[in-house]
């Protein structure tokens, strides 16, 4: 059988997943919008694991053109919130009794995302089971983008320490003090490490965007009401605000 653009794009299957619960029109849009940011974090996932390993192969410039296209990915994704923002509250609640239990914070490849990034927490792993949460495990114990960086500034003898080069990979990166004074000196001495530390802010940044415009398009949309899923909606959210993946590079700034 001939190869057609339909065909290659698997249309048929793609069109036919939008199968909304309620006769109301803004159904779709919903499923659409986020349908479309789970292709997306498929899509950065797949770049962040290559970002990692061109990291630990010190392919320095392919790592740039990698996490360019991360960061115009993360801004489409930030912008979608315009479009989801067109709808109107009473639009919203519609259909939101539909959902039922259904919630943003079971999206695995979300948290995958985070776990990639450093943000890892293995209190999520209770939200999923079977594969998800089998996913979520390997993410759990994999090092994250950040660990790949360090180890490229510590191969091109910058004095990152031992202690944050074998850290417990299931845990959060935390903070440290000398690892911020490296990254001054990264900054001062090494300008092409400097200019992959600078994307890494970037991101971080387009991160906490995301987040901050995700908070307040639920704001909008439902005010203080609970959250879909039993969470309790914006209050919960606000506390992921202003929450850095990479907190080192930020504090290093007052050193500069």
């Amino acid at each position: 059988m001939t190869l057609t653009y339909g065909s290659y794009l698997r249309l048929d299957d793609l069109l036919s997943l939008q199968r909304p619960e309620s006769d109301e029109h803004d159904e779709l849009l919903f499923i659409i919008i986020h349908q479309v940011y789970e292709l997306w974090f498929k899509e950065m996932l797949h770049e962040l694991d290559r970002l990692r390993s061109l990291l630990e192969a010190d392919l320095a410039p392919q790592a740039l053109n990698t996490l360019k296209r991360i960061l115009t990915i993360l801004k489409i994704a930030v912008a979608q919130t315009d479009v989801l923002e067109t709808m109107t509250p009473l639009e919203f609640l519609s259909f939101r009794d539909r959902l039922e239990t259904a919630s943003g914070s079971q999206s695995v490849q979300f948290r995958e995302f985070e776990f990639a990034l450093g943000i890892k927490d293995a209190r999520v792993l209770g939200d999923f089971e079977g594969g998800e949460r089998a996913r979520l495990e390997a993410r759990l114990s994999s090092p994250t983008i950040w660990d790949a960086l360090l180890g490229h500034l510590a191969r091109h003898g910058h004095a990152i320490p031992a202690a944050a080069l074998e850290r417990d990979m299931r845990v959060r990166v935390a903070p440290s003090e000398e690892v911020e004074r490296a990254l001054v000196a990264v900054y001062r001495e090494d300008p092409g490490s400097a200019a992959i530390c600078e994307r890494f802010l970037d991101l971080d940044e387009g991160f906490q965007e995301w987040r901050y415009r995700h908070v307040k398009m639920v704001e909008r949309t439902i005010g203080t009401r609970r959250g879909t899923g039993g969470s309790s909606g914006v209050a919960f959210l606000k506390r992921t605000l202003f929450d850095p993946a990479f907190p080192d590079l930020w504090a290093a700034r007052a050193a500069f």
